[in-house]
Formats: C-alpha cells, sequence, structure tokens
C-alpha cells in the first residue's frame, strides 16, 4: 500500500470530497487536524492546518496546499467520469488529454491539491 500526504484547508471538506466524488473511505479521524482515508491500495492521509505536518520548518517556510505535484487514480470512461465530475462543480485544470499511454486529466480537490484522473490505453 502506499500513503500520500496532502496538506489541506479543511479537513472536513476535504474528506467529504474525496469520499463522495473519488470513491474514498475513511478509516479514521483526529478531529480537525487530520483524517485518513483508502482506496485500493492507496493510503491518504489529508493533514488540516493543525496537524503537525503543516508545522513551520526550521527555516520558517510553512507547508501549504497545492502545486502540481499529485497522485494518479486509474479510472473506467474517463471522458463519462470528467463530465460528471464538472456538473458537480469539481474544478479542472486542463480538459482530457491523450498521450502514449492513455487519457489523463488533472482536477482539484477543496484545497487546490491536484488528482491526475487516468484511464489506460487497451
Amino acid at each position: 500500500m502506499a500513503s500520500i500526504r496532502y496538506l489541506v484547508d479543511n479537513v472536513e471538506t476535504s474528506v467529504a470530497f474525496y469520499a463522495k466524488h473519488l470513491g474514498f473511505t475513511l478509516q479514521q479521524q483526529f478531529g480537525p487536524a487530520m483524517a485518513i482515508l483508502t482506496r485500493d491500495d492507496l493510503s491518504l492521509w489529508l493533514a488540516g492546518p493543525t496537524a503537525s505536518a503543516a508545522k513551520p520548518m526550521l527555516d520558517g517556510r510553512k507547508p501549504e496546499p497545492g502545486g502540481w505535484n499529485r497522485f494518479v487514480l486509474e479510472v473506467q470512461d474517463l471522458p463519462g467520469l470528467a463530465a460528471s465530475l464538472r456538473e458537480q462543480g469539481v474544478p479542472f485544470r486542463n480538459d482530457v488529454i491523450e498521450g502514449p499511454g492513455g487519457w489523463q486529466t488533472l482536477c482539484e480537490d477543496p484545497s487546490g491539491n491536484l488528482i491526475e484522473l487516468f484511464e489506460p490505453r487497451k
């Protein structure tokens, strides 16, 4: 199992997003600070502003959500899923594009963290 930690602005909002839109299951929640969700072999740790992962570094930099790093979820019927998520108000950074291994698009969680939705070529 792979574990990924995302910094989020609000743990409750993020848990609801990942459960409703992307099929994750809540395993544990530590108040407003952190939650652990799973989907298949992926464990997603959502760390809010009060989590230890959000504390400033020695040089003063503060971890924050967003950016371009992401995890990839393999899906079926990417065009249909992307259309459904858009109708539900999920923001996307691009349209579905074709690459050598299949098709992909980038959507954002409520804190601006990226999720790559990928449909492999058959």
